[in-house]
């Protein structure tokens, strides 16, 4: 028996996917950067736990009644693009003009992918359940932080509003770190 239990715990020692710790340290550091990005208004002002979006850096419900609609992209009769265009309006307009960028909307209500005030823990396990996620694998999900011209705009917001604090760049090589890392969580804090 003793014989047995020795022989499985080498096979599946051996089975497992070796993770070098300080490429996993790496790893949930890089996701530190990821965390604050997907946290900042730009994004989590559509990332919703609700169905009606946020907007300015103060996170205020949005004006008019706005929400998500069927599929994300507003209410029957008063779409996101009723307001917002492909890209931002003019400085002329105003520091407060509706903000534009290609395809304007939250993520349909089946997909929430609502992080505010989400554990990173959690956050970091929603970002890879392509249950929550659009169906995306860690590939899919880096072509969409990369390249999403909807996702781009949080770094040229127009108007008064701030941008994301980190680089796009370093944003990209973050995800890429972390991915490469096997894409670590954060342990979830220990409740009291």
């Amino acid at each position: 028996m003793r014989l047995a239990i020795a022989t499985l715990t080498v096979l599946l020692a051996a089975c497992s996917p070796r993770v070098d710790p300080q490429q996993e340290a790496q790893g949930l550091q890089a996701f530190a950067t990821v965390e604050k990005v997907f946290q900042h208004p730009r994004c989590s002002n559509c990332h919703i736990p609700g169905d009606q979006p946020l907007q300015f850096d103060t996170q205020t419900a949005h004006m008019m009644g706005v929400v998500r609609g069927p599929k994300g992209e507003g209410a029957a009769g008063l779409p996101c693009s009723s307001c917002h265009g492909e890209a931002n309006l003019p400085a002329s307009y105003g520091p407060n003009a509706p903000p534009g960028a290609p395809h304007w909307s939250l993520p349909p209500p089946d997909q929430k992918m609502a992080w505010i005030g989400v554990p990173a823990s959690e956050l970091c396990a929603m970002i890879q359940d392509r249950k929550r996620n659009g169906d995306r694998d860690l590939d899919a999900m880096f072509k969409h932080v990369a390249e999403d011209k909807l996702v781009l705009w949080g770094w040229a917001p127009g108007g008064s509003r701030a941008p994301v604090p980190v680089p796009h760049d370093q944003f990209v090589a973050a995800f890429r770190t972390w991915m490469d890392a096997g894409a670590p969580c954060p342990k979830a804090a220990a409740r009291g």
